[in-house]
């Protein structure tokens, strides 16, 4: 892992607290799903917009910022700011979604409030790094990528307060396309700054051949020229189909993307993870069809429940498992940079796969992928909403449970370093200090 800064490495609490609620929010969108089958009814039902914010919010945003907070000043050059702010940042962005989801189940006075506290808290941790993002120096392609997905953060939040301001009577303008105009630039947040990160990570995680620089300058520009065009002209009253096949088209690029590039790995590497990623991506291209199939008008096809199942393969199914395969990793990775920090120098510690045996990643996977089945069937056929919703609420939980198991064998390293020097030669800490 040459090139990585492991001396700029923030504490671990930090991008943990983030991490470890993610799959906990996953629990709880499970739950929500399982008590109340209409959470899937359609887009405009309340128990659906609760639905859509806790995976978008507790579960990718949880992991998307966590991952942040650790990538930035390890991989990407870029000193984290302001951290004493973070611990507060944390718990409003949480706090907010708790009320916000209360908002829509019948507590509505509390959604304005909601949205300003979750805006706040976003704030909080994407303004103070974007000078740096910005600025002349090394990994500037990369910096500018994950930048241009934080200032996409910054409109789908101020969006959001427009929406949340709009439901409760506040200004004129059409509700629809600021809605629409909010999920664009949301999908441009998720995306963007999954290929920015994924443009190291891949390659590292996945043993995937390096993208050429054109490539990913290429990519960086469409990230932010699509969702701004997109959501500018929606907001100028251009059809929702703008948007539908704009996100099509990120998600459908991002998705073939990283699948031609596990194809063409010539150091595979991690299994776990990359069937992670392959099958995440298989259904973020799903999703992507099934939203060009309900723009083209398929005979047959309802457009209604082809909507519905294109948010449920990109929201429900597609990206969250990106995030969770990621989360196995940087938490085992978090772990093992933490434990190489609190160790004499060549003193030899866990691998990282030692800490996050492939055998755990194997095991959530299954749970996730039952769950995804479950959830794809539930769209036509709405009494498998419980059970799926049950599914979806265990694989989280053995999710976190792995998670947490993970942290335990590193914590029980430190104390008991002793049972644990039997290790095998490959893939551990030697002298270059590399898992």
């Amino acid at each position: 892992m040459s090139g990585l800064a492991f001396t700029h490495a923030p504490p671990a609490a930090r991008p943990l607290r983030f991490l470890l609620a993610a799959p906990a929010w996953g629990v709880v969108a499970g739950l929500m799903l399982a008590l109340d089958p209409h959470a899937l009814a359609g887009r405009w039902s309340p128990s659906t917009i609760a639905l859509v914010h806790v995976l978008t919010l507790g579960v990718l945003g949880n992991a998307m910022l966590g991952s942040l907070l650790q990538f930035l000043p390890v991989a990407a050059s870029t000193p984290v700011r302001g951290a004493r702010w973070l611990p507060l940042a944390h718990a409003a962005l949480n706090l907010g979604l708790v009320l916000f989801v209360l908002a829509f189940h019948g507590l509505h006075a509390l959604l304005l409030p909601a949205a300003l506290l979750l805006a706040a808290a976003l704030a909080l941790v994407l303004v103070p790094p974007l000078p740096d993002l910005f600025r002349r120096g090394p990994q500037r392609l990369l910096r500018a990528g994950i930048g241009a997905a934080l200032v996409a953060l910054a409109a789908t939040a101020l969006l959001g307060v427009v929406a949340a301001g709009l439901l409760r009577g506040h200004g004129a303008l059409p509700l629809d396309q600021v809605v629409d105009a909010h999920a664009m630039s949301g999908g441009g947040w998720v995306l963007g700054l999954l290929a920015a990160v994924g443009s190291v990570t891949v390659p590292m995680f996945h043993g995937t051949p390096q993208l050429a620089p054109r490539v990913q300058r290429a990519w960086t520009l469409a990230a932010v020229a699509l969702p701004v065009a997109a959501a500018t002209a929606r907001l100028c009253g251009a059809p929702a189909a703008v948007v539908a096949l704009a996100l099509a088209l990120q998600a459908g690029a991002f998705a073939c993307a990283v699948l031609w590039l596990q194809w063409h790995a010539p150091h595979r590497r991690n299994p776990g993870l990359v069937r992670f990623w392959a099958v995440g991506c298989i259904a973020l291209l799903l999703a992507a069809l099934a939203a060009c199939a309900t723009v083209a008008g398929v005979p047959g096809l309802e457009p209604a429940t082809a909507t519905l199942l294109a948010g449920v393969l990109a929201l429900g199914i597609g990206v969250p498992l990106l995030a969770t395969g990621m989360l196995l990793e940087i938490v085992a990775f978090i772990a093992w940079v933490d434990l190489r920090g609190r160790c004499p120098r060549g003193m030899r510690i866990p691998a990282v796969g030692r800490l996050q045996p492939e055998q755990a990643k194997r095991r959530a996977l299954l749970a996730h992928l039952f769950a995804a089945v479950l959830l794809g069937l539930a769209v036509p056929v709405q009494a498998l909403a419980v059970p799926a919703g049950i599914a979806l609420a265990g694989a989280h939980a053995l999710s976190l449970a792995s998670l947490l198991r993970c942290l335990w064998r590193a914590r029980d390293f430190l104390r008991h370093p002793q049972a644990w020097r039997q290790l095998p030669v490959a893939g551990d800490v030697g002298a270059a200090g590399r898992p």
